[in-house]
């Protein structure tokens, strides 16, 4: 290759790289101008933030009960809702485990946030399961039959059991808001890295 040819090879390839800088810094400047979640963002209530690390999609919060239960909460992102409506575009997948003290079994709740439009935030339990020891997780033991299969007053009230340990609209708006500002600065971050190995020396 002679030394023109190899000059305008690196020549375009710099073009290339500040015009991927260009777009880069423009989708930082506009993530940071706008802020989509500015809804009221809830509270955690009696619940305490266990892990939150700004590396993982995830996040723990604890309680402890007066009457000796212990509540524990894991959650993150899940799919997106599509909703047509000025909403949150994704919702969270939530798990709840109760202990109560003395006892080695937990209850365990799978349930889903989800954004339903016009300021509310709800959640659904998918699973709810009885677990004799967190240790034991044997796919064959049974924990208890497919939730949607319950008889609905059933379904009703261990929904009303998990609202009243804390785990209402205002906990519920406070984690599914919390949870998307968490992906967008983990994304802000990805962005500057980008930046930062684009950038010429």
């Amino acid at each position: 290759m002679s030394k023109v040819a190899s000059l305008l090879q690196k020549g375009n390839r710099v073009l290339r790289d500040l015009e991927l800088l260009k777009v880069l810094q423009s989708e930082i400047k506009h993530e940071l101008s706008n802020d989509p979640y500015k809804k009221k963002g809830g509270s955690l209530g009696d619940f305490v933030m266990d892990w939150d690390s700004p590396h993982s999609k995830d996040v723990i919060l604890r309680k402890n009960c007066e009457s000796g239960e212990e509540v524990a909460i894991s959650a993150l992102l899940g799919d997106e809702t599509f909703l047509e409506v000025d909403g949150y575009p994704k919702e969270a997948e939530m798990k709840v485990c109760i202990k109560k003290a003395g006892l080695s079994s937990i209850l365990q709740f799978d349930c889903k946030v989800i954004d339903e439009g016009e300021d509310k935030v709800d959640f659904h339990i998918q699973n709810a399961y009885y677990l004799k020891s967190p240790t034991n997780l044997d796919s064959s033991i049974y924990r208890g039959p497919v939730f949607r299969d319950l008889d609905p007053a059933l379904q009703q009230e261990l929904k009303q059991y998990l609202i009243s340990r804390g785990i209402g609209e205002s906990f519920t708006n406070f984690l599914i808001l919390h949870l998307h500002k968490k992906e967008q600065n983990q994304y802000v971050n990805w962005l500057q890295k980008l930046e930062a190995m684009v950038v010429p020396s």
